[in-house]
């Protein structure tokens, strides 16, 4: 056995034995040190990739809080202006005509500005026309303060009539962003995720345009000024949000494909679609915007008060919105219809019908409305109209999702611009024939009567927009009424026609993204005949 030897200084000298065996320690505190340190690397490391996928979210979503958070203050102002403006010249003794000509510039400026703002928004951006929309309607809201009770009618029409043109021009400017973020935030391929998000977004949007019909009508009731400074609060509120929060850039497209005749140059589906919500949103109109707070506020009608007349039609859009919100998950989804096609689109229209049908026949036929029981007609009127928005909001939500669904990629602006300005022109039709009805057929026969004939004529738009609906080119899934009952089964050719299409879309917008360069066109190409040779196997099946 061998010893350690002593120096006379008192150092220890190891043997050989002992020098393996230190050696042997130091190794292994070294694989120690090593494995330590490759861990706590690799734990940063993790730490950061959670770090940069943290950092990404919220760079892909940050776009879309801001412009929904902005779109949804200026609904609430948009909700609030319509009735403050309603109720404020039922109480100067103007008539339902007199009235609905007050909105025909803001439903007309919506005609051409969602032309304009889809060639805006492709050109200079979202955040461009998010801006000039709130500054217009900060605008618009301003020029009300200067209505004064001792003008002639005809001088307040006109003075309202132009303020409403800036609202009007504004109201689409926003909306360009808040519906067009959704598609730009979410991938193609997550098409039920797109369902739910434009989804909830339009449909938090129209319950909060009916939190702004309770304020106007709540606010109105302390002063007309007090309830127009609110609403400028709410606009100075959202727009920091919008000039510093979003970028240029977003929504942009090349220039070479923004040209005038590319806004009516549309796909087949973005054309008939927005045929069919020109009829679906003219048949709300026809009885809603002027009719039913007249009815409900007239001494031949309802005779509520005017809180009344507010918290209801607040309580109407609020159900609406709500419904739309929800309606992909509580509705369509256990019926086997999400993500929706145009068999969903055409059901619900049908649906719809009876809604119209019924309300119209209880006004024009029944006793309790002739003889003048107002309970009854309270009764009967509150569940029909309830209906309506319930039904009313999936055929909402469904008609939202379609269009953003058969937009292009880099399109998405001048097509849902497009799409909504048909909107405008159903909404303008049906607010000015909904004023001439109410009046001119009231006053040859009775108010109720007046308001049948709205009725009636809203029935024939939800026929036309139901029809319309099934000249869709979108059979993807077929029909299903729940998870045993499938109505109609997707054919082969229809769906080799579908295929084309879609492979025809992908095409378009991949070859128009200007983030693609020249070295990456083989594989770009190589991914579209690998597509097209999916669908085709998927055809053969």
């Amino acid at each position: 056995m061998e010893e350690t030897k002593v120096t006379d200084a008192g150092d220890f000298i190891p043997t050989v034995n002992q020098s393996k065996e230190l050696q042997n320690d130091t190794g292994q505190i070294n694989d120690i040190d090593e494995a330590t340190e490759l861990q706590a690397l690799k734990e940063e490391k993790n730490k950061y990739s959670r770090t940069e996928k943290v950092k990404q979210k919220f760079n892909a979503l940050k776009p879309f809080v801001i412009i929904s958070t902005c779109y949804l203050l200026f609904t609430v102002t948009d909700g609030a202006i319509r009735m403050i403006i309603l109720l404020h010249a039922y109480n100067l003794n103007f008539s339902a005509w007199e009235t609905a000509l007050m909105f025909s510039m803001y439903e007309l400026a919506g005609v051409f500005t969602n032309l304009i703002a889809g060639v805006a928004g492709s050109r200079w951006g979202i955040k461009a026309t998010m801006i000039s929309g709130l500054c217009l309607q900060f605008v618009g809201i301003g020029m009300l303060f200067g209505w004064q009770e001792d003008w002639s009618k005809s001088m307040g029409i006109i003075y309202v009539t132009i303020a409403q043109l800036f609202c009007g021009v504004s109201k689409d400017l926003v909306k360009l962003g808040g519906k067009t973020v959704t598609k730009l935030v979410t991938p193609d391929e997550k098409q039920s995720r797109l369902f739910k998000i434009v989804s909830l977004l339009t449909g938090w949007k129209n319950s909060l345009k009916g939190l702004g019909y309770f304020l106007g009508s709540a606010l109105l009731m302390i002063h007309y000024y007090v309830a127009l400074a609110a609403m400028c609060l709410l606009i100075l509120c959202a727009l920091p949000l919008a000039i510093c929060g979003l970028s240029s850039h977003l929504g942009r497209t090349r220039k070479e494909n923004i040209k005038l005749k590319s806004i009516f140059k549309k796909n087949y589906n973005v054309n008939t679609l927005s045929l069919a919500r020109f009829f679906l949103f003219g048949s709300r109109d026809l009885w809603f915007e002027v009719p039913l707070p007249f009815f409900l506020r007239s001494d031949d009608g309802l005779g509520w008060e005017r809180a009344a007349v507010g918290a209801f039609l607040a309580g109407w859009i609020i159900l609406y919105g709500q419904v739309q919100s929800w309606s992909p998950q509580l509705i369509l989804k256990p019926l086997r219809q999400s993500p929706a096609n145009k068999w969903a689109c055409s059901l619900w229209g049908f649906i719809l019908i009876w809604c119209p049908l019924f309300l119209g026949c209880f006004l024009q036929f029944s006793p309790a409305v002739q003889e003048g029981i107002i309970d009854i007609m309270t009764t009967v009127l509150v569940i029909g109209l309830f209906m309506f928005a319930f039904i009313f909001a999936v055929n909402s939500a469904i008609h939202s999702y379609l269009i953003v669904k058969y937009s292009e990629g880099d399109k998405v602006a001048m097509n849902v611009g497009f799409y909504y300005m048909a909107n405008a022109m159903g909404r303008l039709t049906g607010t000015l024939a909904s004023g001439a009805l109410y009046e001119f057929v009231g006053a040859a026969t009775t108010t109720a009567q007046g308001f049948a004939a709205c009725f009636w004529f809203s029935l024939g738009f939800v026929i036309f927009a139901a029809c319309v609906a099934l000249f869709l080119r979108d059979n993807a899934g077929g029909l299903s009424c729940g998870p045993c009952l499938k109505c109609l089964e997707f054919s082969e050719g229809k769906n080799a026609q579908l295929a084309d299409e879609q492979t025809d879309n992908n095409i378009a917008t991949i070859e128009a993204a200007g983030d693609i360069n020249k070295d990456n066109k083989d594989c770009v190409h190589a991914k579209i005949v690998v597509l097209d040779t999916a669908q085709a196997n998927a055809q053969n099946i």
